[in-house]
């Protein structure tokens, strides 16, 4: 798609699909506006984290840059372990080992920007 072809694109929180994510227990991604919509450089998703939900240790190829919409959760970073609640960010750098875990009674969401293209997650 070339840079003269891109149109402005909104897109309504009703059409957003979620999909849980396979390597997760109790979690679910949602695209809100990808390359589909016509975005040439980032993607940005939202997902959620059901109480109880856990996420495993792992890597991915690219960068994440994610805001708390909602819940309170942890997130583990590297060898650190956080209690993130809403309105806080997170800078995960590609290649570092990051997991989530939801203790909590409430669902737990956040937003999370990525360079697009292809992303190889690894288990660790």
């Amino acid at each position: 798609m070339s840079e003269d072809s891109r149109q402005p694109y909104v897109r309504r929180g009703a059409e957003i699909e979620y999909t849980e994510v396979s390597a997760a227990d109790g979690m679910a991604k949602g695209v809100l506006i990808g390359p589909e919509q016509g975005a040439p450089n980032l993607a940005i998703r939202r997902f959620t984290l059901e109480p109880g939900a856990t996420v495993p240790k792992h890597t991915n190829e690219i960068e994440h840059e994610q805001y708390v919409l909602a819940g309170e959760y942890v997130v583990g970073l590297a060898e650190e372990e956080f209690t993130v609640s809403p309105g806080d960010s997170l800078f995960i750098p590609a290649g570092v080992v990051h997991w989530y875990r939801n203790d909590g009674d409430e669902e737990g969401a956040f937003i999370c920007a990525v360079p697009d293209g292809d992303d190889a997650i690894e288990l660790v």
